[in-house]
């Protein structure tokens, strides 16, 4: 897994304007292979979600800052939900209305964040 992780976590987004068609569940299950486990993809096939759970509110807020900064640099931006100890991660491409390969791409930066930062 981690190789594939790594893969994804080294490429960068591709401006999407719609136009394409969504990534479909197949596609969406053979990409989650290259994420943490516990990421989770919706039954329907159209978002990718996780909770991440911190032992303070600062934790939280940093870490929810620094899932923005990814964003920002990629162009492509999840829905966060921040309480106490916990962040929810929710990526899906509102462009296609489903998911992209963005939506692993950035995913996978995620990831490697919580595990370069232990």
């Amino acid at each position: 897994m981690a190789g594939m992780t790594e893969k994804l976590a080294d490429q960068h987004c591709r401006p999407c304007e719609g136009g394409v068609d969504p990534l479909n569940v197949e596609q969406a299950e053979q990409l989650m292979q290259g994420l943490h486990e516990d990421w989770v993809l919706r039954e329907d096939g159209l978002e990718i979600s996780r909770r991440f759970r911190f032992p303070a509110y600062s934790r939280t807020l940093g870490f929810a800052n620094a899932v923005a900064w990814i964003a920002i640099t990629e162009g492509h931006h999840p829905e966060l939900v921040v309480n106490y100890g916990t962040c929810d991660v929710k990526w899906s491409t509102h462009a296609v209305n489903g998911l992209s390969d963005n939506d692993f791409i950035c995913a996978a930066k995620v990831d490697r964040l919580i595990t370069d930062s232990g």
